[in-house]
């Protein structure tokens, strides 16, 4: 019997990359703010990480220092840490600093704008709490068998509810919490509860002098909230006592289109091979100004061990990645951060 021939391998997809279009959008944005435009992006499943710092670097010496830079920021959170050491250096690089924020600016990216001199917002903007949740190496697993983060504004209102309910008990409520959340993990997340209100006043202190004010603004982004992902809109923003105001329409509609073309570059590409095994390309995150692009790219196999309930990772070749405009010409390399 013949042998059948072997079919060949699935080719494996890629995102689109759309740098001459984000660039003519950068161009005439810069051209309509009168400076230089700073993008920050995140895909859903990106985050404010602290390789993005190395890759704002590269981004900020393209452009200089100016008086004035611009920075369109799109992100659901990540680490409020690397929130101050983007932000402080952003300052480096500018004596003023101006946010755009046409859509979701969560968590730690919340944190960013609190180091500029002013939010400009638009219809669809939202700020949002800055209360600190940890994914700590001893929080419970979920039903993936994967580290889930624990917000101590969580805890805390397990405990109160515990009290109010159970008048005479005597019962510790720790004593039952803890079968479920490592006590090592209720210090941590109280440690970063602390941690969390001493960034937002680093970072308001960029602009603020008046101590008092700086300290009533963080405690109010850290304790006021009741769910962390509470959107603080525009008037609320201003309430709070941030230096906010309307983002100019069209401003704003072009920060759409942008946040467009990031979008299609950031979908998921991912190429089945079985119900097993799959090959996984994502843009995550994205920096730009005039003539670069940086971004990271996730690019790796996956595998589903069945028995482990979840997926691991092979042949991992994510990295971040540059394109560049020299002298008219487009040149792709890999950036190499450890």
């Amino acid at each position: 019997m013949d042998n059948q021939p072997t079919p060949p391998p699935r080719k494996v997809k890629q995102p689109p990359i759309l740098f001459a279009r984000t660039q003519a959008v950068l161009e005439r944005l810069s051209a309509r703010l009168g400076g230089p435009v700073v993008t920050y992006w995140n895909n859903p499943r990106g985050s404010v990480c602290p390789d993005d710092v190395v890759a704002l670097y590269e981004v900020l010496e393209r452009i200089g220092h100016h008086d004035t830079v611009f920075l369109f920021i799109k992100s659901d959170g990540g680490s409020g840490q690397v929130a101050l050491r983007f932000v402080n250096l952003l300052r480096q690089h500018c004596r003023r600093l101006v946010a755009l924020v046409p859509l979701e600016c969560a968590s730690a990216a919340t944190m960013i704008t609190l180091g500029a001199d002013e939010i400009r917002m638009g219809p669809t903007a939202y700020l949002t709490a800055v209360d600190t949740s940890l994914n700590h190496a001893l929080s419970p697993l979920d039903r993936d068998n994967d580290r889930v983060s624990v917000s101590l504004d969580e805890l805390n209102r397990v405990i109160r509810r515990w009290r109010n309910e159970q008048h005479d008990a005597t019962d510790n409520p720790y004593k039952s919490l803890f079968e479920y959340v490592h006590p090592l993990v209720i210090g941590a997340v109280d440690r970063a509860e602390s941690l969390s209100v001493m960034l937002c006043r680093e970072l308001l202190a960029y602009h603020i002098s008046d101590e008092a004010r700086a300290h009533e603004i963080a405690a109010t982004l850290n304790s006021k909230y009741p769910s962390h992902s509470y959107p603080i809109l525009l008037n609320e923003a201003r309430n709070i006592g941030l230096n906010a105001v309307p983002l100019a329409p069209e401003v704003n509609t072009q920060l759409i289109e942008l946040n467009g073309l990031y979008s299609e570059m950031g979908q998921k590409a991912t190429t089945d091979f079985d119900e097993f095994r799959a090959h996984g390309n994502e843009i995550l995150n994205i920096l730009e100004c005039k003539d670069l692009q940086v971004f990271y790219q996730h690019d790796k196999d996956w595998f589903y061990r069945s028995e482990e309930r979840r997926w691991i990772t092979m042949n991992d070749d994510s990295s971040w990645r540059r394109i560049e405009n020299v002298r008219g010409r487009l040149r792709r390399t890999i950036m190499h951060v450890a």
